[in-house]
């Protein structure tokens, strides 16, 4: 989607929302540092000064416009229309009364059907759906899109049951008709006007309801900005994302700007437009008539960005004012302003640079005793940096693990779970912590959990989605990242800056391309481990592991296969794909020794969990707190840290954020729950840091694909030697509470809970207490930290993306 969202700095913000963000402010969420010199960013300038931004010059041609509204009269007479609207399951009685679509449901889940024939091969993507509509019971309204020719109505709502459809909206039941805008942005892949092809309506989620619709109208990404005035938002060209200040032509956008010493305009520009827009930096110095032309650039190609940026060293020193015009073959052609950040270039800046490879486990690298050379560039890294020798992640998949990760916050408090789960706009992730230090901040994300779908996109004034892939179905995304990242960092090698770059090379599936696909594999044996996934899939019991093609150990004999073998094969791909991306890591430290960097950047490797091989008994991840997934690695390296540097005591994921940060000199959020590492690194005594213990936690969660063999909850401790679970909620064979000798036992084979229950039960203690009170410093849902804001500050937050 490319629907407003940005993350303006809090104090911009709070600009905008007045005492009720205040307030929130208070609670806890630390006032940021004022960006310093080196970085003016001009969306934050027009987010404060608010000049008055004309309308468009007119009106683009309208697409094929979707609306539905049941009080048009029939061509030709005869009874109402429904428009092409249909009766799917839960939906009775559907007819036109009094300029109305009426029915009433027969369950929680009706559905109503329309088709939609014209506009499908318009490039564009849908920004929101409009409802009129009053129903008698219910509390949600949900719309849904199936891109194919033909759509199973039964199988849709089946799937909604429990998988529920993304664009929603609370519903007011009564007898008043209602305004419903449900956001596009939302849902987790961007919804492209070719998606929209049937509609699926959900009027109500209570049976025995009656609903009166007056109108549907489909709001599509070109019309919505096209009706508004030049502004700041968050802008996505073939799902590569920008801070954006969207014009059009041929109205400037004017900005007063103090130019610091050896200043740059760090930018990038694109258009959604089909035909060639012209982008335009002038520069008038005040009290002079004239106006300097710094940039004159036509973009030729719709829907990709195109870096442009431009010195400004000319007019350092002085207060100049900045307009930025567009001309176009048609007036009121939409262009985007992407990222635009007056810099300065520093002789020796500090750059962050955080690399986190999914699904990997601390085992499998040789840097950590792996018997096979499958990472040679993280060895490196640990030569001359830093090992952690037992670092544990606080959640074990990439959803709940990522968040606190860049927020430095424990699942239970930072509120991310389960698959649709938001983080809370109270959050200060590291993005943004660096962003108002005046870091460029680039993301880079492999899969939505990691991007806006996790509102993971605050602070980053760059973000490439998982969407922006060339092979959405491959797991292997380092080597295009590095690709991409490699010319941002020659871009950026003068200026202090941040990049996260998330990679999904050993997660499956595992198979890795040529020629790791057969450094430890047999290429003879995949055709015959093809033929056993295809024996064993009809036999494996979860439909989630099944729909993955992930058996157990017991499915495996059950289907007459040595799951030994099986899993050898599954294990030689995982390490081809760790040792291809290692290669890219190579090629990435090469570039950064070529930039000069090498020295000057701070460089962390890590992961976000591991991953299971039948350690007990399956495959995958998630769904445990066992070792194979906790265990992960923690490498650093950068100025200051002491080359060859070992640490054995347990350290968490959620350290990662604050030994950052004061490695850069830089506050700590006020709600990081980490402790710093940076005594470690440095001065590797520890500074008289108290080895504390580390948590995780497997959340209760809602099994999307029906049953929930897999819904269970568990959290762990790792302390004084030991590892205590505690599993909440269990499956009946499975004991409340486990122990294992950490690390003697690093994957918790050997269960000693019963010949150490007063072990049990002191570690029981803390891990409680910690419970508790990770719990009580939850963050506010968004729905909560808002409540008491007028309308208009409201649709002020929705615009920028910080709620739905």
């Amino acid at each position: 989607m490319t629907t407003a969202v940005i993350s303006l700095r809090r104090s911009t913000l709070r600009v905008f929302l007045g005492a009720a963000l205040l307030s929130l402010a208070s609670t806890g969420c630390q006032q940021p540092p004022v960006a310093p010199p080196s970085a003016v960013r001009l969306v934050d300038l027009f987010a404060r000064e608010r000049p008055a931004a004309a309308a468009p010059a007119a009106a683009p041609p309208a697409a094929p416009l979707s609306e539905w509204r049941f009080s048009a009269a029939p061509a030709g007479g005869g009874p109402p229309s429904t428009l092409g609207w249909e009766a799917g399951p839960g939906v009775t009685g559907l007819a036109v009364h009094g300029g109305r679509l009426t029915g009433r449901t027969t369950n929680d889940f009706p559905v109503l059907h329309v088709e939609r024939t014209a506009g499908l091969d318009a490039h564009d993507v849908l920004h929101s759906v409009e409802v009129r509509l009053r129903a008698s019971a219910g509390t949600n309204l949900a719309v849904s899109f199936v891109r194919s020719e033909q759509v199973d109505l039964g199988e849709a709502a089946a799937l909604g049951h429990s998988f529920p459809w993304r664009i929603a909206s609370p519903l007011v039941a009564g007898g008043e008709v209602h305004t419903y805008v449900l956001s596009a942005a939302g849902s987790p892949f961007p919804t492209d006007a070719a998606a929209v092809r049937h509609i699926l309506l959900r009027p109500t989620d209570a049976p025995g309801a009656t609903f009166e619709i007056e109108s549907v109208r489909l709001i599509f990404q070109k019309d919505y900005l096209a009706a508004i005035p030049a502004g700041v938002s968050w802008q996505g060209l073939s799902e590569i994302y920008h801070e954006t200040l969207v014009a059009h032509a041929p109205d400037p956008i004017r900005l007063s700007v103090e130019v610091p010493e050896k200043a740059w305009l760090d930018l990038s520009v694109g258009t959604p437009e089909e035909l060639p827009v012209t982008f335009r930096v002038g520069v008038r110095e005040d009290g002079k008539g004239t106006e300097a032309v710094v940039l004159d650039h036509t973009v030729k190609a719709p829907r990709q960005w195109e870096a442009v940026p431009v010195d400004l060293a000319a007019y350092a020193g002085r207060r100049v004012s900045l307009s930025l015009s567009l001309s176009a073959g048609r007036p009121g052609a939409l262009g985007y302003w992407g990222s635009p950040v007056v810099r300065t270039r520093l002789p020796k800046p500090r750059g962050v640079i955080l690399i986190v490879a999914d699904t990997l486990r601390r085992d499998h690298l040789d840097a950590y005793g792996y018997r096979r050379d499958t990472a040679p560039a993280v060895r490196g890294l640990a030569k001359d940096g830093a090992l952690f020798a037992d670092c544990q992640v606080q959640a074990t998949w990439t959803k709940v693990s990522v968040p606190s990760l860049l927020t430095g916050m424990y699942p239970l408090s930072h509120g991310v779970k389960d698959f649709e789960d938001r983080l809370p706009s109270s959050a200060v992730t590291l993005a943004e912590a660096y962003r108002d230090a005046g870091y460029a901040t680039l993301g880079m994300s492999s899969v939505i959990f990691s991007g806006r779908f996790t509102n993971l996109h605050q602070g980053f004034e760059e973000l490439h989605e998982a969407s922006s892939l060339p092979d959405r179905r491959s797991s292997k995304t380092a080597r295009e990242y590095v690709g991409r990242l490699i010319p941002w960092l020659e871009r950026h090698r003068d200026t202090p800056f941040f990049a996260f770059l998330h990679v999904l090379d050993p997660h499956d599936p595992y198979e890795p391309y040529a020629p790791y696909d057969h450094l430890w594999a047999d290429p003879a044996k995949k055709a015959e481990h093809a033929r056993e996934l295809a024996a064993v899939r009809p036999l494996i019991a979860d439909p989630l592991l099944q729909a993955f093609g992930m058996p157990g150990r017991s499915d495996l004999e059950k289907a007459g296969v040595d799951p030994d073998r099986y899993i050898q094969q599954e294990i030689d791909w995982y390490d081809g794909s760790i040792r291809a991306m290692d290669a890219e890591l190579a090629r990435l430290l090469d570039e950064l020794r070529r930039l000069g960097l090498d020295r000057d950047v701070v460089i962390v490797f890590t992961a976000d969990h591991g991953e299971e091989f039948f350690d007990h008994g399956h495959m995958t991840h998630g769904q445990t707190v066992y070792g194979e997934l906790t265990d992960v690695p923690l490498v650093v390296r950068g100025p200051g840290i002491r080359p060859g540097t070992r640490v054995g005591e347990p350290v968490q994921e959620i350290d990662i954020l604050p030994t950052l940060l004061d490695l850069s000199g830089l506050p700590v959020p006020a709600r990081a729950q980490g402790r710093s590492l940076k005594a470690l690194l440095t001065g590797g005594t520890g500074g008289g840091r108290r080895s504390l213990p580390a948590f995780s936690v497997k959340a209760a969660t809602r099994d999307i694909f029906g049953p929930a063999p897999r819904d269970t909850e568990s959290v762990s401790i790792v302390m004084d030697g030991w590892k205590l679970i505690h599993n909440v909620k269990r499956p009946a064979d499975r004991p409340e509470y486990e122990l294992y000798e950490h690390p003697k036992d690093p994957r918790d084979q050997v269960d000693v809970a019963k010949a150490h229950p007063d072990v049990v039960q002191r570690l029981a203690v803390p891990l409680a207490d910690w419970r508790r009170k990770a719990e009580s410093q939850r963050l506010p849902a968004d729905s909560d930290a808002v409540k008491g804001l007028r309308s208009e500050e409201l649709e002020r937050l929705r615009s920028l993306g910080y709620i739905q």
